[in-house]
Order: C-alpha cells, then sequence, then structure tokens
C-alpha cells in the first residue's frame, strides 16, 4: 500500500458492516481528518441510510467495487460472514488496498482469509477493536467509540512491518490504544473475559425470562440485575457467530465455570458459611483490585 502521508490521511476507507462499530469508526477517522473518503457497504438498507445522513459515510458501493477503489478496507460484518466478504472481495482485490477487521474471534477469521485470499493474505491485518455497547446498529454510533479502548492487532507473518505499521496508526488514529498479541492466545483471553461474560448474561436473562413467574420477577428487578444482564440487549446474530467461531475456547473457560458453580452450589447446599465468604472474599477482592489497574 502506498500512501504519501499514512499519518494524515489513509485515503478511501470503505467499511463493510455500518452498524454500531462500523459507523463508529467512520464518525471518528473523519473527526480525526485521517481520510480522504469513507464509503460504505451493507445488507441494511436503514443502517446505510443512518450512517449517511449522520456523515460516518460519504457514498454506498458494492464488495466488487470497494476492492477496486479502495486504500483500507475494514470488514465489521460477523465473523460468519467473514468467509462470504473475502471471497468477493478476492478477485478484484487490488496490490495496494490494505485489510483489516474487527472481529471478536481471530483463529476462524484468520483461517478463511488465508484459505480464500491466498497470497493476497498479506493484505489482510486482523484486528480486534475492544469496544462496543449494549445497544447495536448505525442509530447507537458513536465518534469517541475507540478512544483510550485497546485494539488488539493480532499479526500474520506473510504481513510486512510497513502494513503493520500502517495498520496500526489506523486504528490509533481512531483513538484506540493499539496492542499486539498472536491469534491463539487473543482468542483464550477474550473467550475469557469476554465472550463467556455474555453468555453468561444472555443465560441468566434466558433463565428469567423462561420461568414459570417471570413477569412478577421482571416487575422486582434492580440495578444489579440490569447491570449484569446490560449485555445481552447485545446482537444475538454476532454472538452466536463469535461462540461458535471460538466454540473451543468458550467450551473449555464454559467448563471452568461450571466447576466453580457447582461447588458454589455444594458449599450453599451443606450449608457451609465459612467455605462461601472464603470464595466470596477472594472473588471480591480481585474485583476490586480491577478499579485501581
Amino acid at each position: 500500500m502506498t500512501i504519501i502521508n499514512p499519518q494524515s490521511n489513509y485515503g478511501t476507507v470503505t467499511i463493510v458492516g455500518v452498524g454500531l462499530i462500523g459507523a463508529s469508526l467512520g464518525l471518528a477517522l473523519k473527526q480525526a481528518g485521517v481520510v480522504k473518503t469513507v464509503l460504505g457497504v451493507g445488507r441494511s438498507q436503514v443502517n446505510l441510510d443512518q450512517a449517511l445522513k449522520m456523515g460516518a459515510i460519504d457514498g454506498v458501493v458494492d464488495l466488487v467495487e470497494a476492492a477496486k477503489k479502495s486504500d483500507v478496507i475494514v470488514l465489521c460484518v460477523p465473523v460468519a460472514q467473514m468467509r462470504a466478504a473475502f471471497e468477493l472481495i478476492e478477485p478484484h482485490l487490488e496490490a495496494k488496498t490494505l485489510m483489516t477487521d474487527a472481529g471478536s474471534t481471530k483463529g476462524d477469521v484468520i483461517l478463511a482469509a488465508k484459505e480464500v485470499l491466498g497470497k493476497k493474505a498479506c493484505q489482510f491485518v486482523p484486528a480486534h477493536p475492544i469496544a462496543g455497547g449494549a445497544q447495536h446498529g448505525a442509530a447507537a454510533a458513536q465518534a469517541d467509540l475507540f478512544q483510550g479502548k485497546q485494539t488488539i492487532i493480532c499479526p500474520l507473518q506473510e504481513n510486512s512491518p510497513q502494513d503493520i505499521a500502517l495498520i496500526t496508526g489506523f486504528w490509533e488514529s481512531a483513538g484506540a490504544i493499539v496492542k499486539k498479541i498472536g491469534s491463539v492466545q487473543h482468542d483464550a483471553i477474550y473467550a475469557a473475559v469476554s465472550h463467556l461474560p455474555h453468555l453468561l448474561s444472555y443465560a441468566l436473562m434466558a433463565s428469567v425470562v423462561n420461568s414459570e413467574d417471570a413477569d412478577q420477577k421482571l416487575g422486582h428487578i434492580g440495578a444489579g440485575f440490569k447491570d449484569f444482564t446490560r449485555i445481552a440487549a447485545s446482537s444475538p446474530e454476532m454472538w452466536r457467530d463469535i461462540c461458535l467461531g471460538n466454540r473451543t475456547a468458550i467450551l473449555k473457560e464454559l467448563d471452568q465455570y461450571l466447576l466453580i458453580v457447582n461447588h458454589m452450589r455444594k458449599l450453599i447446599a451443606e450449608n457451609d458459611g465459612a467455605g462461601l465468604e472464603k470464595l466470596f472474599n477472594t472473588a471480591s477482592k480481585a474485583r476490586q483490585d480491577l478499579d485501581v489497574l
């Protein structure tokens, strides 16, 4: 990729998927003044219209046109749709164009990229912005969504140092703090600290709404329940794909969690207050320590 001044201009950027993440990225890049034009690709006309209206994108194209026109293509679609996007892009992908993504899993996305793109895989620098919200869609987009938040880059062996630096600067331009780790480590870590919490939030919400006295329970919820289940309002399609795409790591973390839950159940059943308090104290201290990091 040839950009005269990568610190100030990433040229024509196409965002594939202009929901919360994609539209927020468009707003952030334009606010930073580091792009010439932002184009959008998407399935949802509602999101495309909203992104145009709010100025997150300047125009709408299809993937073929995006591959021909763009300096940078950012895939902000559910991870299960990445392979299909690569298949449409690959025949038309110009040598000057770099790609990155916003997928929450990396192993499956990287495998798809290498299988579909072949030698062109060197043009794809995988990324995962650790940003989001309970609401989804372009209407929820914020220009400061990435500000001060981590974005993880998982470089491929095929990526050149120059291209890694360009994509690092690209995400930093949106306000992100970039860290680089391997894809296997990424998927193991985020299975524990992101994917499992979403599963538990969905599970608690499903448990309550499927109970016989759901109306009574929901009529008495407080702040704690709302805090715990806030992320259950996230995109079901996205989280379905994340769970299946990272299933090995997620199942490992889920099994570990079930061991803890079963241990807690045993302590309660045996009226073991001391054991329960010891477990709570350990967890409580660890949570308090997070606030001083």
